[in-house]
């Protein structure tokens, strides 16, 4: 589980759509100390009993955590039998965190919660077989938005958030091709829309609209299959399609 900003009721119940129960998560790893993220993992761990991993300035930020272990945000460490690389971001908090795993020569990575984009996390997900990658506002919506000016500030800085042509000005910049999911996630409600999102990024990396998935913050996203061994005109297809 990577996060976890949710009562231990509604966990559950987002668990249960999945086919997974408490008990089956073997770890949590924290991203950073920002109550959505955080706010609901030490209840969850003590539930049921997972050990919480967070890097050593993320750790520093937040208690009430039975077990709690720290990993070097330089250096890659396993968990199950699956390599986890910790990717430092640009974001306001201590030492936050994304992540890349990778498993059966299978790579995916999951990065959210940045401010702007550094050569290093184009690096690190170069190749990904799937990517869960923020959009989390339009720009002019947001400028044009209800939000508050230092907040709006916040968001827009290079400690904030991306917005949707800063999540496509990374993709272009990647082999979109190799993708076998792309997957866009902390959308804001406000400040942003699916379909503008869906349309924004289809056009940009040229790939069929319905191939992309965006998270629903009510309803999650089912799972997603990686499979091995596919070939790169497989993998375009998939994109294409």
């Amino acid at each position: 589980m990577i996060d976890n900003g949710f009562s231990i009721k509604e966990t559950d119940k987002r668990m249960q759509r999945l086919g997974v129960a408490g008990g089956d998560v073997s770890a949590i790893l924290v991203t950073h100390e920002h109550g959505d993220h955080v706010g609901g993992v030490a209840r969850y761990a003590r539930r049921y009993n997972i050990p919480v991993w967070a890097s050593h300035g993320t750790a520093a930020m937040i208690s009430n955590i039975d077990v709690l272990q720290c990993f070097n945000s330089h250096k890659s460490f396993e968990l199950g039998g699956i390599s986890i690389e910790p990717v430092l971001v640009p974001h306001d908090a201590r030492e936050p965190t994304q992540f890349v795993f990778r498993s059966n020569d299978l790579k995916l990575g999951v990065m959210t919660d940045t401010g702007s984009i550094t050569q290093h996390m184009v690096d690190v997900l170069m190749d990904c077989d799937a990517l869960l990658l923020e959009c989390n506002y339009d720009r002019d919506m947001l400028l044009n938005g209800a939000y508050p000016e230092s907040l709006k500030r916040r968001v827009m800085g290079d400690w904030g958030h991306l917005d949707n042509q800063q999540a496509i000005d990374l993709l272009q910049r990647l082999n979109t091709d190799e993708l076998q999911h792309l997957v866009l996630a902390h959308v804001s409600e406000k400040n942003n829309s699916h379909e503008l999102v869906l349309d924004s990024v289809s056009r940009a990396i040229e790939c069929d609209r319905a191939w992309l998935d965006v998270i629903d913050q009510d309803e999650g996203l089912p799972w997603r299959m990686l499979a091995e061994n596919v070939s790169s005109f497989q993998k375009g297809e998939m994109h294409a399609r």
